[in-house]
């Protein structure tokens, strides 16, 4: 074009002539010494020998020539496609001290799409900057055999905000701006504290004291910290609401008390939000087994009633029924003794009496006694325990039916059995009940109990990694970041009785909080968790925990 200098082109311009194959493909490019002189488009033999550059599609090479259109479609169709395809066409140079290509163009008789798609070319050095790729010897003269390189056109073709995370918790944010154009550029900075301040997973990150490691914390800090969460975010009107509000309250216990406890702490705790509820029990003499009618009519007080067929109640107090089990005994009746002891609920005194006669005896004097308690009556639980069982607590808890688990619980804590295994078998029991009925916060709770280490998040068989968080749901809501907090707590609690306790497997979520805060503009403390995570992985041989170690460098 006039104006345009080149000085790469200061050599005879080889003319060109290009047809337009389709929007997506590039056009064909094919140089002669004289295009005045060659022959027409109709007298060729084969379209591949024309050297027609076909770079980017192979069948380019293999499509016929189309058939010209009158000029007025043909400039309007070159002009809609270019502008539909986003199409960006190299601008031509011209020599020095001769005419434009345009002019060439124009004079030469190219065809009419050509010259009209070079009238769009905008004389603009920013988009294309023209490369050489053949090769001329001025000793041989003649023009150069050029191919241009194809042009990939612009993915955005006005100015845009570009954005991106930068370090310290800051968004980068680049303006619309051309320098080229002699704009200013600029950049700003913003603090994604500032930005997200009206966020819930922000406030939730900043109302934690953590690390908990460091050393300027005061256990009361943690101490406010659960019972903000009991009150907040604990739905005391249902079931799984109150066990969540019990792990919250289980660690207030266990950081008052430095990471102690006992039973009978436990069971106190367990039984102050226990409600409360009547156990049915069963009348003894639908347990009386072995007995004769005419047996069981003798030892019936009062006369039948020919009319009804009932006895009618005989009411005694309870002088008169001792009485009467002692004169019985007078005549050596051991066996209606016993019928009338347990008829009339004095269960110690068959209890005592049975176990001086026959074994038989006796369990067939217990059996009926445990018979009149509730199922789901606690005592019956103590029993079973205490008579070396599984008690059936542990295998049916969890249902609306059955009633509420902590009572159970509470007792098998507070009266420990010889067989220090079987107490423990039947807590881990109850715990996998609860957890196979959806209940994760009472299950987790009978694991801390029982001392169940954490495990990992791929090892389906662990029964917890997180506290109050089933590992058998997807990671995103396994890895909660109230999850993560909890657990944190209780190593922290773990920590104020044994200092160099850790959890090894929780090292891994730490570092995964660390993320989040560094996502949500607080990296201080993101970078003080990477180095508690640090500490705890030089304690231990860094070779055997690579990858996390590893990990734990880049996010510092």
């Amino acid at each position: 074009r006039q104006g345009y200098e080149d000085l790469h082109w200061q050599y005879p311009a080889a003319n060109y002539s290009y047809t337009y194959q389709s929007p997506w493909q590039p056009m064909a490019w094919q140089d002669d010494r004289d295009l005045r002189q060659r022959e027409p488009y109709s007298k060729s033999t084969n379209y591949e020998d024309q050297h027609y550059y076909r770079g980017y599609h192979p069948n380019l090479a293999m499509t016929p020539l189309r058939q010209r259109e009158p000029y007025s479609k043909r400039a309007e169709k070159c002009l809609s496609l270019a502008s539909q395809a986003g199409l960006c066409v190299p601008p031509c140079s011209q020599t020095l001290g001769q005419p434009s290509l345009l002019q060439q163009y124009r004079e030469s008789g190219l065809s009419a799409s050509s010259y009209e798609l070079s009238q769009y070319i905008h004389d603009n050095a920013d988009h294309y900057d023209p490369v050489l790729s053949g090769t001329w010897n001025p000793a041989e003269g003649g023009p150069l055999v050029s191919t241009p390189a194809p042009v990939v056109p612009h993915k955005f073709t006005l100015p845009h905000v570009i954005v991106c995370f930068g370090a310290g918790g800051q968004l980068v944010l680049v303006c619309p701006q051309h320098p080229a154009k002699g704009h200013q550029a600029h950049v700003e900075l913003h603090s994604l504290e500032v930005i997200l301040h009206d966020m819930e997973e922000l406030e939730e990150l900043q109302n934690f004291p953590g690390p908990l490691a460091r050393e300027d914390l005061h256990k009361m800090d943690v101490i406010t910290f659960c019972q903000q969460k009991i009150a907040t975010s604990c739905d005391l009107s249902t079931q799984r609401g109150r066990d969540l509000a019990l792990l919250w309250k289980l660690l207030v216990l266990l950081c008052r008390q430095n990471g102690s406890m006992v039973g009978s702490d436990t069971a106190e705790l367990l039984m102050q939000d226990c409600r409360c509820q009547k156990y049915k029990r069963q009348s003894p003499t639908a347990n009386l087994t072995g007995l004769t009618d005419e047996e069981w009519m003798s030892h019936h007080p009062g006369t039948l009633d020919l009319i009804t067929g009932e006895v009618p109640p005989v009411v005694e107090t309870q002088a008169q029924i001792v009485k009467k089990f002692t004169k019985l005994l007078y005549y050596g009746r051991k066996k209606d003794a016993l019928v009338w002891a347990m008829r009339n609920h004095l269960w110690g005194h068959a209890l005592f009496l049975s176990s001086k006669m026959d074994p038989r005896t006796y369990s067939w004097v217990l059996t009926g006694f445990t018979n009149t308690l509730a199922t789901n009556d606690p005592l019956q639980t103590l029993f079973q325990l205490m008579s070396g069982r599984i008690p059936q607590a542990a295998l049916c808890c969890g249902d609306a039916a059955w009633g509420d688990w902590k009572p159970h619980l509470a007792t098998m804590l507070s009266n420990k059995v010889g067989d220090m295994d079987l107490n423990h078998r039947a807590i881990i029991t109850m715990g996998d009940t609860l957890a196979g009925k959806g209940a994760v916060e009472a299950a987790h709770f009978c694991y801390l109990m029982a001392d169940i280490p954490f495990g990992y998040f791929r090892a389906k068989a662990d029964r917890m990694a997180l506290l109050g968080s089933s590992h058998r749901q997807a990671f995103a809501q396994f890895a909660r970041t109230e999850a993560i907090q909890r657990t944190e707590i209780l190593e922290y609690c773990q920590q104020l009785r044994q200092p160099e306790s850790f959890q090894l497997p929780f090292q891994v979520y730490k570092l995964l909080y660390a993320s989040r805060l560094a996502d949500y503009g607080l990296p201080a403390q993101a970078l003080q968790y990477c180095e508690h995570i640090a500490t705890v992985l030089l304690a231990q041989d860094p070779a055997t925990h690579r990858v996390l170690a590893q990990q734990v460098m880049k996010v510092s």
